[in-house]
Parts: C-alpha cells; sequence; structure tokens
C-alpha cells in the first residue's frame, strides 16, 4: 500500500480493475455502501509526547512532539491507512536526545480529512507548515535534520528545494522516483500523474465508501503489507493502528488521490537534482517496492548514498536496531565521503517489532 514506484502502467492497470468493480459489482459496493455504519474506532496516540495542532498553509495539522535535542521532523508515508504510527520505531529511538516532531500529513490520522484538492503542492505545504513549527517551539529557523518515507520523500524533497537553507541533512527512505522508467518520466514543472476520470470514479456514487471499506479491510491491509514487507511476518500492531486510522470520518479522500495519481510528481527527478545537502537512502531488498535501478545519476553525486538493508520497504520494522544505530550515524556526521557510494547494511537482522 505504500508509494508504487511500477509508474503510470501499474495504476492503469489498478484502474481498470477498479472499473470493472465499479461496472459489474456495483449492486454489491451499493449494498455495502448503503449499510448501517457503525461509530469510527477510538483512534489512539500513534506515539509518545505531546499531540498538537496548528493551522497553516495545509489547513489543521496535527502532529507529535517528544525529547530534547536537535531537532528531526519524521514524515510516514502515504497509502490507503497512512498514520505517524509509522515512523514509530524511529521516533521512539530518537527521542532519547533529539526534538522530534512527527505529524499526520494532511488526510491521515488526527489531521484535517475533509473532501479538498489533494495533491503534491498541499502536501509540500504541510512540510513548510511544520518547518514553522518547528522554528517556533525552539525560537530560531536554523536548519534542521529530516526522514520521509516512500511518497513523502517527494514531498520533503519539494520543500528542501525551495527551502534549503532550513535543512541540514534529508533521509529518504525507499523513496519513489529511482525506478527504471524515472528517467523517462520528465513532466513540466507542478505536473502530476493524475487520472482524473478515475478520481471522479472512486468517488462517484453509490460505492465511494463501500469500495474504500473493502479496500481498508483487515485482510486487505496484511495483503499489501505483506506485498511491503515482501513476505509475511506483518507487525499485528502496524495492522491494527492502520485499521483503526483508515476508519475515521473522511478517511477515503486522500487515499483516493493517491489511487487516481494525484499525489505523484510528474517533475520529481528535476526536484532531486536540485539538492545539494547530504541525502542519504535506505531501502530494502525484498517486496514490491525494491527497484531502484534507477538511480545511477543520483549514486554518482558527492551528498547521495544508497544503502539497501535485507529486508522489504521499511527496514526500520524489522531491523529496527540496525537501522536506528545507521540513522543516528548519518545524522552524527559532518557530511558524506565516498560520494555516490551504494553501501550495504550489516549487522543482526532479527526483527525487532514496535510496542503498539
Amino acid at each position: 500500500m505504500h508509494g508504487p514506484q511500477s509508474g503510470r502502467r501499474g495504476l492503469l492497470r489498478q484502474a481498470a480493475g477498479i472499473s470493472l468493480i465499479a461496472a459489474g459489482g456495483g449492486l454489491a459496493l451499493a449494498a455495502c455502501a448503503t449499510r448501517p455504519v457503525d461509530e469510527a474506532p477510538t483512534l489512539p496516540h500513534a506515539v509518545s509526547g505531546e499531540r498538537r495542532e496548528i493551522d497553516g498553509r495545509a489547513g489543521r495539522l496535527s502532529y507529535y512532539v517528544d525529547g530534547q535535542g536537535p531537532p528531526v521532523l519524521l514524515l510516514h508515508s502515504i497509502n490507503a491507512t497512512a498514520s505517524a504510527f509509522e515512523v514509530q520505531p524511529i521516533y521512539q529511538d530518537l527521542v532519547r536526545d533529539h526534538r522530534v516532531f512527527a505529524p499526520d500529513l494532511p488526510g491521515f490520522g488526527f489531521s484535517d480529512r475533509s473532501n479538498r484538492r489533494y495533491d503534491p503542492e498541499l502536501f509540500t505545504a504541510a512540510v513548510l507548515d511544520m518547518l514553522d513549527a518547528i522554528a517556533a517551539d525552539r525560537g530560531d529557523s536554523g536548519p534542521i535534520d529530516a526522514l520521509a518515507i516512500s511518497l513523502s520523500s517527494e514531498f520533503l524533497a519539494r520543500a528542501a528545494s525551495r527551502e534549503p537553507r532550513r535543512f541540514r541533512r534529508l533521509a529518504l527512505v525507499t523513496p519513489t522516483g529511482f525506478d527504471k522508467r524515472s528517467a523517462q518520466r520528465r513532466g513540466a514543472p507542478g505536473e502530476t500523474r493524475e487520472m482524473g476520470w478515475l478520481y471522479r470514479t472512486l468517488e462517484g456514487p453509490p460505492w465511494r465508501q463501500g469500495l474504500f471499506d473493502l479496500l481498508v479491510s483487515r485482510r486487505s491491509i496484511r495483503y499489501f503489507l505483506v506485498r511491503t514487507f515482501g513476505g509475511d511476518d506483518v507487525d499485528q500492531a502496524l495492522i491494527d493502528y492502520a485499521w483503526k486510522s483508515a476508519h475515521q470520518p473522511g478517511a477515503r479522500h486522500a487515499p483516493y488521490a493517491f489511487v487516481s495519481g494525484a499525489l505523484f510528481s510528474a517533475d520529481i527527478r528535476d526536484v532531486y537534482e536540485q539538492l545539494a545537502m547530504p541525502i542519504w537512502v535506505p531501502h530494502g531488498t525484498r517486496g514490491d517496492f525494491r527497484d531502484f535501478s534507477g538511480a545511477d545519476w543520483a549514486r554518482a553525486r558527492d551528498n547521495w548514498v544508497f544503502e539497501a538493508f535485507p529486508t522489504g520497504a521499511l527496514p526500520h520494522f524489522e531491523v529496527t536496531d540496525v537501522f536506528n544505530d545507521a540513522l543516528r550515524g548519518f545524522l552524527g556526521s559532518g557530511g558524506l565521503s565516498g560520494g555516490g557510494r551504494a553501501a550495504q547494511a550489516s549487522g543482526p537482522s532479527e526483527p525487532r517489532s514496535p510496542s503498539p
């Protein structure tokens, strides 16, 4: 369910399947949509610390903050069930000696889930809003370290390209935009891969809610996470929180924009190429999101380092200690040496699941 790197062709295959469901299975989905709606499950806090809210460029944005020390911003991925819970293993380690900020991005968690336009500009605005919140918290607007997972790496990169002096280092975990077809995706500035007809179909009556309910059933969540992890060993706490988050009022709006391609930037290669600060790219070697064959241009640059872990797309859930040690090494470094190298993670690979 995390940011697909299969490209427009994969989105079109998804779209074709959804269209067939809409045409041939409309009555069943309508029945789902018209059944009595249960009360939304209580959504607990995803991580420790204080949950705050701000109202800025991206509307009402909820975020968690905890710890003392240098500030670090953590951004979860984008998928049908996303929330700050996805950064929990990193957050809970860094709060020991950092001031850690982790928002629920627009349309997810405790943030505004209203029916509005969801696009890269909205999510980039959320990153810039968090920069302002961090500056207000610390009393200055000096550069910070930031980490993003999957598609959110594109939003962090766009914010960093606009405000480079406000970022010290970037960690992009399994980012989108580096698969084998990425070099051919050179769109105009601000262009997306949106298929408007698909979004209108998804949001159309009578199946709009029934279809989403099928997409975010526990069985479906587990199916997509197994593909993301590249194996059956998926933490139950992650599934449970994902299900609760996806059953809040308005939960379908941002995911439908995601599925229709509206959140994928056609110009992301140009955006990545603008970045000059140190960038660490940890990624897995299993599952659906392991294709980084289009990253040679970045590996050739002094400020990029790619590091492969023997995991799926979320290495911090599977090899938590190894990942966090590598992250701390990056955040504590004076810069990157051996520019463009492709590192291979070593050390114990025994998974350590986060606490619920």
